[in-house]
């Protein structure tokens, strides 16, 4: 069957909004692709971990769809004679692996709530969840047992059992009978079920399929929920946009495990892969093993952020600058070709195959050598890293937004300096089940935007008077609405945030867009997040990190202001590499730590910040005047950042509360004596 047209339609639907739509004209219903996967590739390899012997990993043991089908209705019956009937609510809790999916596939096919817990997130916030979403029955990562004992005693007035991806020792049986627990191992809990058979609940599309809680931000995490629909909607979707582009997932592609499948990205993608009949191996839970996982898979599919690609960029330009100018002038010439082939509308497989091959190959070679698809989200990618990775990764680079950043990635991104034929695809946030935008492959003109809009959603825009963003002006501008079966059906026992964010229909994501003229958004601001300073002009906070996040000197920086005040300060993480080295230079000594405190090394990040901020012709009210260098990066411990790497703004402003009185101070005396 052919795929259906595109249909891409614009509309004015108010005096304040715009909208564009792009649909596939088809609707995809119910939720079977496990079951379907099973009937049409019951051999296929389906979930694989690597063979540990003697403390050394060796190749990837599989279970085929097969085998993993009849552990799922073990564990279906399992949970079912324990009295869990359709619309209960199951946590999982801990980093991806094959009983994390089994799990998982378990609750679809009884009719149970899904309710994933970041492996990141601490006891406080587990135990949050638990009694918000009234879990009655959590399966645990085997080292999460303790975390998930200290929720005790007030998570029990809800949870009754526990199951353990693993082992149970004989002093965690104790303890949970002494918290009121039952505590299965994985084995242990596949025989509860034997002798039983249970007929699986009739599910609607309607039906939720998942509770999946935001990081928190500001508050509590909010309980997302999605349902049938929306998941095997987007899934649909993301099919058939790379069936499009002649790039379908088969039962021949491979996939990598490591983001955490609490957030609905991995999951989503991971429906896809079973959809297909598909290959998921799992990493080791180790990051600095993760490139000899990678190896060993030679994955076909990966997974990375725009935070994780600035620091392949970064690596891949430091590497140059030391290797010589031989080297150099060699990769500059072979970049200029290849990037001019492609601005002249060559593929990047035809623009030079020559040069791939003697330049660009240790791209391939970094990812195991066959990965074709990298799926990307979380912010805009700026457009001077996109085109790099276009020419150097051998690739389609297709940018979207929307997914926050998983902290093993800060990690990954002093490890991965390669990748190879990726396809960067634009996903959205958590209420709108990981589809927003994508742009297209080897359309160099939409670089520096997040593409159109999906199939089967409804784009809009809404003007923001107080920003002066006009959705009906010559250059049309406003904050980005959402409608269409993928959105979700609202925040868990909130009604009163549903309602803040969901009106008539249409998601109000925050994020101020741009329409191109190709039909593709730009994303341009915040519409959260903004603060007034004291002379009454507008700081939209996270467009300003996102530029001063550029600086090669800093890894990490949080911008200051408030209403009272009339300039913006900064605590900073600098890069420890930049900043050693430049003390070196300069003749600082000491260690990281006594640099930082250092006036001259404040003085010369500030330099580079104000440096950049005119490069990039901001306002005078955007320069930073003052800036705070802290040697230790922001952190979850210090409750700093959500476990997905956000920052907690109300939390980082109680932290350093007096460094910002402090920079304001100085900087005030110093402005007053005219230095």
């Amino acid at each position: 069957m052919e795929n259906p047209p595109l249909v891409l339609s614009i509309a004015v639907l108010s005096p304040k909004t715009v909208s564009l739509t792009l649909s596939t004209g088809s609707t995809a219903v119910g939720i079977s692709s496990g079951r379907t996967a099973v009937e049409k590739y019951p051999n296929n390899r389906m979930l694989g971990r690597r063979e540990i012997a003697n403390n050394k990993a060796g190749k990837y043991e599989w279970k085929t769809y097969k085998e993993v089908y009849d552990i799922v209705i073990k564990i279906g019956n399992s949970l079912r004679s324990c009295g869990i009937e359709q619309g209960g609510k199951c946590g999982i809790y801990g980093a991806n692996c094959p009983e994390w999916i089994i799990s998982m596939e378990a609750c679809n096919a009884h009719g149970l709530y899904c309710v994933p817990f970041y492996d990141t997130l601490g006891s406080g916030a587990v135990e949050f969840i638990i009694s918000h979403a009234e879990v009655s029955i959590a399966f645990v990562e085997e080292k999460k047992i303790p975390e998930l004992f200290k929720t005790c005693p007030n998570s029990t007035k809800y949870m009754k059992t526990v199951v353990s991806f693993g082992a149970v020792k004989p002093e965690q049986k104790e303890e949970a009978e002494k918290l009121g627990l039952v505590i299965h191992a994985w084995d242990e809990f596949l025989k509860l079920g034997e002798g039983k058979q249970y007929d699986l609940p009739v599910k609607k599309k309607s039906d939720i399929c998942t509770i999946m809680y935001t990081s928190g931000t500001t508050g509590d995490p909010k309980g997302v929920l999605l349902s049938n629909e929306s998941i095997v909607t987007i899934t649909a979707g993301v099919r058939h946009f790379l069936a499009i582009f002649n790039e379908s997932l088969t039962e021949k592609d491979v996939y990598i495990s490591y983001l955490p499948l609490a957030h609905v990205f991995d999951r989503a993608v991971e429906e896809c892969i079973i959809q297909v009949g598909g290959s998921i191996g799992f990493w080791r839970g180790d990051v600095k093993l993760l490139i000899e996982d990678l190896g060993e898979l030679k994955p076909s599919i990966f997974c990375a952020v725009p935070r994780v690609l600035e620091r392949v960029y970064t690596g891949l330009q430091k590497k140059l600058a030391v290797g010589g100018f031989f080297k150099k002038k060699v990769f500059n010439v072979a970049f200029s070709y290849k990037f001019g082939n492609m601005k002249k509308g060559q593929s990047h497989v035809e623009a030079a195959p020559f040069c791939d091959k003697l330049v660009f190959n240790k791209v391939k070679q970094g990812l195991g050598g066959n990965v074709r698809i990298i799926l990307s989200g979380a912010a805009p990618l700026a457009s001077h890293i996109e085109s790099f990775l276009r020419v150097v990764a051998c690739c389609h680079v297709l940018q979207g937004y929307g997914i926050p950043l998983n902290p093993y990635e800060f990690q990954l991104a002093n490890i991965l300096f390669y990748s190879y034929d990726l396809y960067f695809l634009g996903v959205g946030l958590t209420e709108s089940c990981a589809g927003t935008f994508v742009t297209f492959p080897d359309e160099l003109d939409m670089l520096g935007t997040v593409g159109p809009p999906v199939p089967n959603v409804d784009i809009r825009l809404e003007s923001v008077p107080d920003m002066e963003y006009d959705a009906l002006g010559s250059i049309p501008r406003g904050e980005i609405c959402i409608r269409g079966k993928t959105l979700f059906s609202g925040y868990h026992k909130r009604e009163d945030l549903t309602k803040e964010v969901l009106i008539d229909g249409w998601f109000h994501t925050g994020d101020i867009g741009e329409w191109q003229p190709d039909g593709s958004m730009k994303i341009i601001d915040r519409k959260k997040n903004i603060f007034k300073l004291a002379q009454g002009e507008y700081v939209a906070v996270e467009n300003l990190e996102n530029v001063y996040g550029q600086v090669e000197a800093i890894d990490s920086i949080w911008v200051y202001g408030n209403s009272f005040e009339s300039f913006l300060i900064a605590v900073a993480n600098p890069s420890q590499q930049t900043l050693e080295r430049w003390a070196v230079e300069n003749g600082v000594n000491g260690d990281f730590d006594s640099i930082c405190q250092n006036a001259k090394a404040k003085a010369f990040i500030l330099g580079e910040l104000v440096k950049t901020a005119k490069e990039r012709k901001l306002k005078g009210f955007e320069i930073i005047r003052a800036v705070h260098l802290e040697p230790v990066a922001f952190d979850i411990e210090r409750d700093l950042l959500t476990p997905t790497y956000k920052k907690k703004r109300p939390q980082l402003l109680k932290y350093y509360q007096n460094v910002i009185d402090d920079m304001y101070k100085t900087a005030k005396e110093g402005q007053a004596s005219g230095q």
